[in-house]
């Protein structure tokens, strides 16, 4: 009885070999008529929002006449902005920031000894924000003609953004979508299969970067807001079953 029993587990432990074997083939033949492809969608276009921001101050010993003399700044640039063609709908003033000047003192023998208040600078600064891109890019570049009327006034680099990004996200991932079909196509036929059904898709990071630059792409994704001609890409990986 002790050898039936040990020909019947061993028999059992064959057939269960095999059966996990048989699994493991299919499933290795299964994965093998699978093809992965990368499909890419690209294309450049132009900035229709610019955000431009400046600023100008004012040195005084007295707060009081600071503050007005900043104001009366307040209204030169305004109207100066007015003039140019910029509405008041489009810029924004910031509250009045002043902040506490000191010089260094030091004794005979060059030591520092402690500073003295010499007087308050005040600074305001003001962003436009606007679709009319043109313009704004030629403001940035004549404001400093305000130095002329007794204003210090500073021009930051504008800031170039795009208002139909999600339309054109979903264009991008409709032509790499195409792109990795036809790629899966060709693949497919030159390995004499036909190309089924798609099985699993992954979408790549979106990257925003230079038209004309050599901008190197991010994992988390590449957001360029310094030129106003900017390419942008996508990518998509998908898998599909072989027939």
């Amino acid at each position: 009885m002790k050898d039936i029993a040990k020909y019947l587990i061993l028999g059992c432990s064959i057939i269960i070999s095999i059966c996990v074997l048989s699994a493991a083939i299919t499933y290795y033949g299964r994965s093998r008529d699978v093809i992965s492809v990368t499909g890419l969608g690209e294309t450049t276009f132009t900035s229709d929002m610019i955000v431009w921001q400046g600023s100008y101050s004012y040195e005084s010993t007295d707060l009081k006449s600071g503050y007005m003399t900043i104001e009366q700044q307040q209204k030169t640039v305004a109207q100066y902005l007015r003039e140019q063609g910029v509405t008041d709908d489009e810029v924004t003033f910031s509250f009045i920031d002043n902040s506490k000047n000191y010089t260094s003192i030091y004794n005979e023998s060059g030591n520092y000894v402690g500073s003295r208040f010499i007087g308050y600078r005040l600074n305001q600064t003001f962003v436009i924000q606007s679709n009319n891109v043109d313009k704004i890019e030629r403001i940035s570049r004549e404001i400093s003609s305000l130095i002329a009327k007794d204003i210090k006034i500073d021009s930051y680099t504008p800031d170039y953004y795009y208002t139909k990004l999600d339309d054109l996200k979903l264009e991008l991932i409709e032509k790499a979508s195409k792109d990795a079909h036809m790629r899966a196509q060709k693949i497919a036929s030159n390995a004499g299969a036909k190309l089924g059904k798609a099985s699993n898709a992954r979408l790549g990071v979106f990257q925003i970067t230079s038209a004309t630059g050599n901008e190197e792409f991010s994992g988390g994704g590449a957001f360029n807001t310094d030129s106003k001609e900017k390419k942008a890409r996508i990518t998509v990986r998908i898998e599909y079953k072989l027939k």
